[in-house]
């Protein structure tokens, strides 16, 4: 694999590596920050999907290592999810539900955005980030299933 090629890679796993982390913060924020009887489903969900996508941000974090990339710290970090922040209401679980989504959707779009980029080239890396896909697409269809239920009312 070229070095450029290499750098695209570690590029774009940082960009994910992040998108965990920054994820993880706000999955724990609004897991204890949400009120009422209708939000403890949610709560419980995210509450447990802090752990897995902290195990992601490890994984990808030992990836970008092993093929000689640095793991940033904290002075490289800049919040995004504007989204998903914590509702100023806090029983709004619907806004929360729907900032769940869009963060799903945005970490399949950036696995198959990488996964497209090691073909051919990088299997493991490829490899990992097929697992990491069907892990936010499963969070997804579980959020998407929420949202209906929400909706409906």
């Amino acid at each position: 694999m070229s070095e450029d090629r290499r750098e695209i890679i570690i590029e774009g796993l940082t960009t994910a590596y992040w998108l965990e982390i920054e994820t993880v913060l706000n999955f724990l924020a609004i897991s204890v920050d949400l009120d009422g009887v209708r939000a403890e489903e949610i709560k419980k969900s995210l509450a447990a999907d802090v752990q897995e996508e902290l195990t992601h941000a490890q994984s990808l974090a030992n990836r970008i290592k092993e093929i000689g990339g640095r793991v940033p710290g904290t002075m490289q970090f800049s919040p995004e999810q504007t989204w998903l922040q914590p509702p100023e209401d806090s029983t709004d679980v619907v806004s929360a539900i729907r900032g769940v989504i869009k963060t799903e959707n945005l970490a399949i779009e950036q696995y198959n955005k990488i996964i497209r980029l090691c073909e051919g080239l990088d299997y493991v890396t490829q490899d990992l980030c097929i697992r990491l896909l069907a892990d936010e697409e499963t969070h997804r269809r579980e959020f998407v299933g929420f949202l209906k239920e929400y909706e409906k009312d």
